[in-house]
């Protein structure tokens, strides 16, 4: 499970930040440890890598390679990048917030808020979306969205939801509702077009205003048809191609937005330290079904992942030129993140292994 943990790595060695107090020393080795694996990959070719190593209120940083290849400038670990997949756990808080407030409940079926509904629509519920047991197929894994999407042909392409919901729905199902965990990204755009009818406004709202607003995350947006990335941002490639301006209404709610390693990782803490969710909505994100025969588990948005040092919270991020990947304790006191600006499309290659290795290694010495 956690080398299926996909990221990748950078061209260039260059020395590694630290920030913190004095007390930082104790994360020299977790954050030699990540550096040695960025290392190691750099040796296969990827562009750039950004990491995040904390431990309270410590914090160092490692940056590898580069993060624009035409003017060669460096990978810096202040950069906003596309997050991928951890956008789905922005959009599971919200739909747990608004069930604490009693605007809806987590077993609502989805034709409740969807009157047009996939098929079976009255048993998949709204929980079965955010851990992925609805049973629906990926509409990602169609030729028709994914073929354009990885060439990037024209990132101004229109995509609804609902268009990318029926062409998921038109494939086979892959199982009963309820029955097996099944990672589809047709969940999480059904759970946002749910917060659209329970609340009449986009996801990106509702996450701007209950999420990304009161914790001042200042460098993380949720784009809803703007491909342009601003300020400072790593350049994300896909065969050495800069594919950085890539439609973000492909993914929508389950992975449009862009943030950087100090913000994801404080929204990460902030989630787990209670900040976010009352009481009974943090143990509804924490529950968990099993991914298949791994030991590992599935929560609302999370994945919870078995290490050699216990288990840990994860996070995986995989959206055209980019790779991320994070790992936490239950308190979210220690926590590390890495990003790559270029996507392998699924391959696995020594480079994302070394630092899917070194990401879990770098945590177990924290």
């Amino acid at each position: 499970m956690i080398r299926s943990v996909r990221a990748a790595l950078a061209a260039a060695l260059i020395p590694m930040t630290m920030t913190g107090r004095a007390g930082a020393d104790e994360l020299v080795r977790p954050a030699e440890i990540l550096r040695t694996g960025a290392e190691a990959a750099v040796a296969h070719g990827f562009p750039g890598v950004i990491g995040l190593i904390r431990r309270g209120e410590e914090t160092q940083y490692v940056h590898t390679g580069s993060g624009d290849l035409t003017t060669g400038a460096a990978a810096d670990p202040s950069a906003q990048f596309r997050i991928g997949s951890f956008t789905k756990a922005f959009v599971a808080v919200v739909l747990l917030q608004l069930a604490a407030e009693q605007r809806l409940t987590l077993d609502d079926p989805l034709e409740r808020w969807i009157p047009d509904a996939p098929p079976g629509g009255t048993a998949i519920t709204v929980r079965q979306l955010l851990n992925h047991t609805s049973g629906l197929a990926d509409y990602a894994g169609d030729p028709r969205v994914s073929l354009p999407y990885l060439a990037n042909i024209d990132p101004r392409q229109p995509w609804t939801p609902q268009a990318l919901v029926d062409i998921a729905t038109a494939l086979p199902r892959v199982s009963g509702p309820g029955e097996r965990f099944s990672y589809a990204n047709t969940n999480y755009l059904l759970a946002g077009m749910v917060i659209t009818a329970v609340t009449g406004h986009h996801p990106a709202v509702e996450v701007g205003t209950r999420i990304i607003e009161p914790l001042r995350l200042r460098d993380t947006t949720f784009p809803t048809t703007d491909r342009t990335l601003r300020g400072n941002w790593l350049h994300g490639y896909t065969w050495q191609r800069d594919v950085s301006f890539s439609d973000p209404q492909v993914y929508g709610a389950a992975g449009a937005m862009v943030s950087t390693l100090d913000d994801f990782a404080a929204f990460a803490r902030a989630l787990y330290s209670g900040q976010l969710l009352a009481p009974a909505q943090q143990r509804e994100l924490t529950t968990t079904v099993p991914i298949d025969n791994t030991g590992a588990g599935y929560g609302l948005g999370v994945f919870h992942t078995l290490t050699p040092c216990g288990s840990a919270w994860s996070y995986v991020g995989l959206v055209l030129g980019y790779e991320a990947q994070m790992m936490m304790s239950d308190d979210g006191g220690r926590q590390v993140v890495a990003a790559a600006n270029e996507y392998h499309l699924l391959a696995d290659t020594p480079g994302t292994y070394a630092l899917s290795d070194a990401v879990t290694e770098a945590y177990c010495a924290l």
